[in-house]
């Protein structure tokens, strides 16, 4: 491509619409992924045993926005799935989030009304007004028995941090439920890619106007390229600026090590993603990906995460002193014409998919400031 009108960093959600975006009103777009492989974290694949497996982690796509729901099926068909998620919990499977069977099992107790399963929220939470962290948000919602039992051990695992030294918005998003729903969420539109995310991902950047360069570091190459127009970076943000200011630290991130393992059986665990709350073992959870979309395979596919300090960053690990660091990076990045900070990393901020897709989209009218082939407001 000789000429770029369009420069962005990673092939995720968030550079992918926005590179289509920009590839449909005539732009051309270089897109820059230092992965050898395009869908960011949503990358999907076969695997030896003929299972469609996740790379990195299950990636459940659920909205409520119709805006969202109405362009991602542009580009794939999509079939229903009301996501699931049991625990191991003592020596009892229960379901996530709580509902009126968690507590049934967890306490033997019969609670059969949702007028009951109130009262006993009620009689057993820790009240406050305004949790300031992780741990009184969880203590304000269920308790202190289940925040023991289910939260407080997962969140260090998946952390490296106990609830107290986290925001409470970390915990205030995990859903409590006060009636007999079992589904993970609860949002109008809840589906999985026929095919997969990765095909997804090659519909929509599926064309001409769009060149790809993957297995290239940004960084490396940046000199190579100067007059665009604009530029969408999606990678973590103090990478972008290299650490420049002295008064400028890492900002810390949480990755996951993935271990997979062949089982030569039809199925190891009765559902797709068994979480492991509790300290017996030091992985959070097994995702047995046989399940999603009724896969047929002789053997099955079962994958460990254990989350770790180093590594590919997954999460940002948000608490007052991140907050101050990403501050800074703000103020920086503000400073920037035409250069663009988008998604979960260079936002620092943990986004579901669906808000990915919509901040792009909304980004891309915003700059654009005219119609466009779709139109985030519906």
């Amino acid at each position: 491509m000789k000429h770029i009108d369009i420069l962005i960093i990673g092939a995720g959600i968030s550079g992918a619409v926005l590179a289509e975006r920009y590839a449909a009103i005539g732009k051309k777009v270089l897109i820059i992924e230092k992965r050898n492989h395009i869908a960011g974290n949503c990358y999907d694949y076969i695997d030896e045993n003929g299972i469609l497996v996740s790379k990195y982690g299950a990636h459940l796509f659920h909205t409520n926005e119709k805006s969202v729901w109405n362009y991602v099926n542009q580009f794939a068909e999509w079939y229903p799935w009301e996501h699931k998620v049991i625990a191991r919990v003592d020596d009892k499977t229960v379901p996530i989030p709580v509902n009126i069977t968690t507590v049934n099992e967890l306490f033997n107790i019969h609670i059969t009304t949702e007028e009951d399963m109130k009262i006993w929220l009620e009689q057993n939470r820790t009240p406050i007004e305004k949790p300031s962290n992780g741990e009184e948000a969880v203590l304000n919602r269920v308790g202190t028995v289940l925040y023991e039992k289910m939260f407080k051990h997962y969140t260090k695992k998946q952390w490296d941090k106990y609830p107290a030294e986290l925001d409470a918005s970390v915990l205030e998003r995990i859903p409590v439920r006060t009636n007999y729903d079992d589904r993970y969420f609860s949002d109008t539109y809840q589906a999985l890619p026929k095919g997969g995310y990765t095909k997804l991902f090659e519909n929509i950047l599926n064309n001409p106007n769009i060149e790809i360069l993957l297995e290239t570091d940004y960084f490396d190459v940046k000199d190579q390229y100067k007059n665009y127009e604009k530029l969408f970076y999606t990678g973590p943000v103090d990478r972008f600026f290299e650490f420049k200011h002295s008064l400028m630290e890492k900002l810390e991130y949480r990755s996951i090590n993935f271990v997979s393992e062949t089982i030569d059986a039809e199925f190891f665990q009765e559902n797709s993603v068994v979480n492991y709350p509790g300290t017996e073992v030091d992985f959070t959870r097994i995702i047995e990906y046989k399940h999603f979309g009724n896969q047929k395979s002789a053997k099955t596919t079962v994958v460990k995460e254990f989350t770790v300090d180093e590594g590919e960053p997954y999460y940002p690990v948000p608490n007052p002193r991140n907050q101050e660091i990403y501050a800074q990076y703000k103020k920086e990045a503000d400073k920037l014409i035409d250069v663009h900070f988008v998604g979960r990393l260079a936002n620092y901020k943990y986004f579901n998919m669906d808000q990915a897709f919509k901040n792009a989209l909304e980004l891309f009218e915003k700059l654009e400031k005219k119609q466009s082939n779709y139109k985030i407001a519906g």
